[in-house]
């Protein structure tokens, strides 16, 4: 059985992603983790989470804290800790104002639970997730991003929805950046186990279209409802249930990598990745010609934002030694 703990728990991700947790049966014990000041709302939080429980039959012990030591002992530390992204507003517009709390965090999970695996949610995420590795200290395993894993279910739904077909029949995935230079992988899309090249109907799909709708997806939702809810919770929940249940599935998350994919590395971004138990290991894969450029062209996009990020953030904080 395991602790989950999640940083920044009274936000609207935290406090859905709790609720999907906690369903997870691997899971008995959660501990919410908010800011100083915000005691009341977490008190509140745990009261309601504990009547849905007693609803559905949970045994799952749930507390809340507003100090990160608290989080000693737990298998999973998500943290969704940081300033939300606002309408108009680009992920990366959020990088340095958020990369100062995950820095903090990611320092006190290090010292406190030095054998967690670390989760980052916060955006701009593939920044995150090298901020994260940098400052906490802990093993590029145990330190990854939800990453374009929400991405590629939303394609996944897309194509699923375009062809007629049950979603689980669509395998597909989404690499790179969390962001506008995603980039969708074809050559690696298959619809009930066949390349959805040799599909007939498969030169009328609107790949363009399809594209263009799920990156702008979370920014239409911010625009009609104010925040991404619902989704990135599920996400989360997915994820969480593939490490605790030691599933080694194969998922595209955000991850250091070396140089797994043609070659290219030294940087955390979307890629595919087996999960399990132990953390996040990516696989090395080989891809199409043009799929192999774009993914370069939004590797050097967040190598180079992830570069401004920690060298403005070496003149605030120090990093852990």
């Amino acid at each position: 059985m395991a602790k989950v703990t999640i940083l920044g728990a009274t936000g609207n991700v935290g406090m859905f992603a709790a609720h999907a947790i906690s369903e997870i049966p691997h899971v008995s014990e959660m501990l919410l983790v908010g800011r100083p000041g915000r005691e009341n709302f977490l008190a509140g939080c745990c009261r309601d989470l504990s009547d849905s429980f007693a609803a559905r039959g949970n045994d799952v012990h749930l507390s809340y804290s507003t100090g990160l030591f608290d989080a000693k002992g737990s298998d999973i530390v998500i943290c969704a800790a940081g300033v939300p992204r606002r309408p108009g507003q680009d992920r990366n517009d959020l990088a340095f104002e958020n990369a100062k709390i995950v820095a903090d965090a990611a320092a006190t999970i290090g010292r406190s639970s030095p054998d967690t695996i670390l989760f980052l949610v916060t955006n701009p995420v593939d920044v995150m997730t090298a901020v994260a590795l940098k400052y906490s200290g802990l093993q590029p395993r145990q330190v990854f991003g939800l990453g374009t894993h929400l991405d590629s279910m939303r394609l996944k739904s897309l194509i699923a929805h375009y062809f007629r077909v049950h979603v689980s029949e669509v395998h597909t995935r989404i690499i790179g950046e969390h962001g506008n230079s995603m980039v969708p992988l074809w050559s690696a899309t298959t619809i009930g186990g066949i390349q959805i090249s040799n599909l007939p109907t498969f030169s009328g799909l609107p790949k363009q279209e399809m594209i263009e709708t799920v990156r702008t997806s979370g920014e239409a939702i911010i625009r009609d409802k104010g925040a991404t809810v619902y989704g990135p919770g599920e996400a989360i929940a997915t994820l969480v249930r593939t490490i605790l249940g030691n599933e080694n599935r194969i998922l595209t998350v955000s991850s250091y990598i070396r140089s797994e994919i043609h070659g290219i590395g030294d940087v955390c971004i979307g890629v595919p990745a087996r999960i399990n138990r132990e953390g996040v290991f990516p696989v090395p894969i080989r891809i199409e010609e043009d799929e192999v450029a774009g993914f370069r062209e939004s590797v050097e996009k967040i190598r180079n934002l992830t570069d401004e990020v920690m060298e403005r953030l070496e003149a605030d904080l120090k990093p852990l030694k």
